[in-house]
């Protein structure tokens, strides 16, 4: 849910002490469907949020109505703050309410409710994989950030070596629904994708985190790591403007237009990690597409090309089929 409507929802329910889905979407100009999913996303984030069945029924904080947030206790500062900051990291209107939200706790709340709140970030751009379901790990993962405990992982690496490992967690980042762990090791900072995690195990021994860490700039060098890799070859195309969009999607931020031409086509710029991997993902366009350069990428085409051709020469050159 929203950051803002977050806010405002709790502060509605602690000012009338009650209220129903319909009403709550009335004040956020939001579907009554929409306000009841608000509503379970806090209470299944362990905010006490509860309903009352019945006539003259709605939902409700434990505690019942207040003013403002101090009533919140470090457990549900905690989820609160989990779920707002993520959005904080790619919304200004987030990082504002995430500011009004650390104002209204007390003191002795706030530095557990700002280190959930950076705990997790956001990584909005695509890196052209699938969608994945979020891994139920996370949850303990992210508990155990915050709470500065190490973690023993059974960790399975893109090699399919399985090892276990003592792990010092830092934070937690959701790219495009693939959550990756950023953790310190006894060889220094290291990144593992939390669906390759087969085991995780909050210990009691207490985490190290350097003073001046900090997720995003961590995740900054780690992405720009990773597009090195990714984009070791670059090639030029030109396709109609209208597909760029579909281009785009496939793949993610090495995708670059760089200008259109007067016959409605675009100019656009690729990256993948070799001549081969462009050629694999563009094959499928057929003349839709006109690689300009490299030579490499034309060549691994025509090859592509000449493979398909002569496996099906024998279709094409029989009579048609109904």
């Amino acid at each position: 849910m929203r950051a803002d409507r977050l806010v405002a929802a709790l502060l509605l329910m602690q000012n009338r002490g009650r209220v129903t889905a319909a009403e709550l979407a009335e004040e956020l100009e939001v579907s009554v469907a929409t306000a009841r999913r608000d509503l379970e996303a806090m209470s299944a984030a362990g905010i006490a949020v509860y309903p009352q069945p019945g006539r003259g029924g709605g939902w409700s904080l434990v505690g019942g109505a207040r003013t403002d947030l101090s009533g919140l206790s470090a457990t549900e500062a905690q989820a609160l703050f989990l779920l707002v900051g993520p959005a904080a990291a790619v919304s200004g209107e987030a990082r504002a309410a995430l500011r009004k939200l650390v104002r209204a706790l007390p003191q002795t709340f706030r530095a557990d409710a700002e280190a959930a709140a950076g705990a997790t970030m956001v990584d909005p751009t695509r890196w052209g994989e699938r969608d994945r379901d979020r891994p139920g790990l996370v949850d303990l993962l992210q508990a155990a950030v915050v709470r500065r405990g190490k973690v023993r992982l059974t960790y399975t690496s893109g090699a399919r070596e399985r090892t276990e490992r003592l792990v010092d967690p830092w934070g937690l980042v959701d790219k495009d629904d693939i959550w990756y762990l950023i953790a310190g090791t006894e060889r220094g900072q290291r990144t593992f994708r939390v669906d390759r995690i087969a085991e995780a195990e909050l210990t009691d021994e207490p985490a190290e985190r350097p003073d001046d860490f900090a997720l995003a700039a961590a995740w900054e060098r780690v992405v720009g790591e990773v597009e090195e890799k990714r984009s070791r070859t670059w090639a030029i195309v030109l396709i109609e403007a209208r597909f760029v969009p579909v281009l785009r999607n496939q793949f993610g931020r090495h995708c670059h237009v760089e200008g259109e031409l007067d016959d409605g086509r675009a100019r656009v710029r690729l990256a993948s990690p070799t001549p081969l991997d462009v050629a694999r993902n563009l094959a499928g366009w057929g003349a839709m597409v006109e690689v300009v350069e490299p030579r490499s990428v034309q060549a691994e085409l025509a090859r592509i090309g000449a493979e398909l051709a002569g496996r099906y020469a024998a279709v094409t050159a029989g009579p048609a089929t109904r």
